[in-house]
């Protein structure tokens, strides 16, 4: 008799976001004629760069003549997409990395949800709170997350709580934990960390031989000066980093499918007997093992994104999306209402009237304005009394949901 991997059960019933898209189309049965806005999962609205689409073309074509015909790929991605990052996201900002430790994947869900493999299930964990669920579900998979406590914490998760009283920003774990999550700029209150900020977390993870998995899928939506676009950016974070990155927001990606992991030479986890081993080194057999690779076409779009071109396309795409967010923070503020991030990253993080809770929010607004947010409460604990709302609507919907939202609070 083949048993089942028990951790599974411990999950919630179903994915924050698929309890989202029942509750709508329960909606939707129940009121036919009510147009309903979107504003709730991060999904993209513009279509893909022109460059990436005659990327795409042209490799389909290629794929048609026995001469270009590709077939299996590396694992690792091909060398002339590994080569356009290194040349365009890190060298420019002073970080040298090798073409080996550039992992082409699938979008970065696949892969932040799959790191954890490098890693004893009995590891201790931390989480910035609120925090996106994948981090927390696929530890909860391994059995790394424990059991689930009153207040709906996990046991064996070290919460690092993101407040209005911090500022979003979460203080240290007051205790040595061997693995952390970050996400800046943040998924889903839109804040970030400065220079200094973010310092601070990788020389406590020097300090403490601790492992952080940063993902950093909003970077290209940083407008600040002060604000690192990698983690490699603070001097020793290669020692104690790996860098998850993703083309999904930045180009349109999200139906395409494609990112990269960073996993620097120079990182290491200990055996119990205190030997010191590579993750570069794991994290490519794991792959060799797991993964096929990217396809052909879709790594040469990506690697359109960063022709002359390809770069003016998706800034217009990204300056579309945070004008979006400008207008809408503007707006819910003239309401009357407290709205952190909209800066540095396409998320709006709404505090909700009168205390009202994350849930119900959700649904009045749902029933009474006919707008979806994501109720800040399926994020963490600490998200409760918030709702998020997503800039990647277009201009006209973006702007309608505004008006009905203020129409529906006035």
């Amino acid at each position: 008799m083949a048993l089942v991997n028990e951790h599974f059960l411990k999950l919630p019933g179903s994915y924050l976001f698929s309890d989202i898209a029942k509750k709508v189309n329960s909606f939707k049965i129940t009121h036919p004629k009510q147009d309903v806005i979107r504003l709730g999962i991060g999904d993209v609205t513009r279509p893909l760069p022109p460059a990436c689409i005659e990327a795409m073309h042209k490799a389909v074509d290629e794929m048609a003549d026995a001469k270009t015909f590709r077939g299996y790929g590396p694992e690792q991605g091909y060398d002339f997409l590994i080569e356009a990052i290194l040349k365009n996201d890190f060298a420019p900002r002073g970080v040298h990395l090798s073409p080996a430790e550039i992992f082409i994947n699938d979008g970065a869900k696949s892969d932040t949800g799959s790191i954890g493999e490098l890693l004893r299930w009995d590891n201790s964990m931390a989480i910035t709170d609120p925090v996106y669920p994948v981090y927390v579900d696929s530890n909860i998979m391994c059995g790394r997350a424990g059991v689930l406590e009153e207040g709906g914490t996990w046991s064996n998760v070290t919460y690092l709580p993101c407040t209005e009283e911090n500022g979003f920003v979460p203080e240290l774990p007051k205790h040595r934990v061997d693995l952390i999550y970050l996400c800046y700029p943040n998924n889903p209150t839109g804040t970030t960390l400065t220079h200094e900020q973010l310092k601070k977390w990788v020389d406590y993870a020097l300090a403490n031989d601790t492992l952080i998995v940063f993902d950093a899928a909003y970077e290209a939506y940083i407008h600040e000066d002060n604000v690192p676009h990698s983690i490699y950016e603070i001097r020793g974070a290669k020692k104690v980093a790996i860098e998850i990155r993703s083309f999904s927001k930045t180009a349109g990606f999200t139906g395409v499918r494609c990112g990269y992991t960073v996993v620097p030479k120079e990182l290491t986890a200990a055996t119990l007997e205190g030997e010191r081993i590579p993750l570069n080194q794991l994290w490519n057999r794991r792959q060799c093992t797991k993964f096929n690779g990217t396809s052909y076409i879709t790594q040469r779009a990506a690697e359109a994104i960063y022709t002359p071109e390809g770069k003016q396309q998706v800034k217009a795409n990204i300056d579309y999306y945070m004008q979006n967010a400008t207008t809408m923070r503007k707006s819910l503020e003239a309401a009357g209402l407290k709205v952190y991030g909209g800066v540095n990253a396409p998320y709006l993080w709404l505090k909700t009237p009168n205390g009202i809770g994350s849930w119900r929010f959700f649904e009045q607004m749902l029933y009474e304005a006919n707008v979806v947010g994501t109720p800040g409460v399926g994020f963490g604990p600490s998200g409760e009394g918030f709702l998020r709302l997503t800039a990647f609507g277009t201009h006209e919907d973006c702007a309608e949901a505004m008006r009905r939202i203020r129409k529906w609070l006035a």
